[in-house]
C-alpha cells in the first residue's frame, strides 16, 4: 500500500501542462507506450466526470488499447458497480477499489481511478482540493493522495493531468520490460 501526500502542484512548474495541445502530446505518448507494452487501459472517474477517458479516447490508436471507463459520480454506482466498500468515498479504500473494479470490468491491465473534492464546498469531512488516485497495474493496486491548490476548475485540470502522468509513467516502466 503506497500513499503519498503532496501539497500544491503535483508537477514541477516547468513540467505543468499549459494547453490542450500539451494534453494531446501526453496522451499520444501514452498511446505509443500502450502499443509497445501491450497495455489495455481503463479509467474510473468521479471528480473528473469522464474527462480523463475523453482525453485518452482522442489519442492515436485508442481503439487498440483503450478499454473504456466508468463515470461513478453517485455513491450507489461506486458501491454497486465498482465494489467500493462502505465508508467515505473520498478515501484510499475507494480509489483502490475503483481502480481494481474498472480493471476487472473492462479487462484492463492498467487502470487509473480518481475520487476527490474540488471545492469550494465539500460533502465529506475532506478539505477542498483533496484527490485520491488509485492505480491498478497488472493486478497490483496502489493509491496516493494529492492536495491541489486552486479553485475547482484548477483542481479538475490538475487531477486530469496527474492521472495521465500516472498512466504515462507506468507505461514507461512497462515498456522497459
Amino acid at each position: 500500500m503506497s500513499t503519498e501526500r503532496i501539497e500544491g502542484d503535483a508537477a514541477q512548474p516547468e513540467e505543468r501542462v499549459d494547453s490542450d495541445a500539451d494534453l494531446e502530446d501526453l496522451c499520444a505518448e501514452i498511446a505509443d507506450l500502450a502499443d509497445r507494452a501491450g497495455l489495455r487501459i481503463a479509467t474510473a472517474e468521479s471528480l473528473t466526470a469522464g474527462n480523463i477517458a475523453a482525453n485518452l479516447g482522442r489519442a492515436p490508436s485508442s481503439g487498440r488499447w483503450f478499454r473504456g471507463g466508468v463515470v461513478a459520480y453517485a455513491e450507489e454506482v461506486k458501491h454497486g458497480l465498482l465494489r467500493v466498500p462502505d465508508g467515505p468515498v473520498v478515501s484510499e479504500a475507494s480509489a483502490r477499489a475503483m481502480a481494481a473494479g474498472v480493471a476487472d470490468l473492462t479487462g484492463a491491465n492498467l487502470a487509473v481511478a480518481v475520487t476527490g473534492e474540488a471545492g469550494p464546498d465539500t460533502d465529506e469531512d475532506v478539505p477542498a482540493g483533496t484527490v485520491w488516485f488509485g492505480l491498478a497495474d497488472h493486478g497490483e493496486v496502489t493509491a496516493e493522495r494529492v492536495v491541489f491548490d486552486g479553485d475547482p476548475p484548477e483542481v479538475l485540470a490538475a487531477t486530469i493531468e496527474h492521472s495521465l502522468r500516472l498512466l504515462r509513467d507506468h507505461g514507461r516502466e512497462r515498456a522497459r520490460w
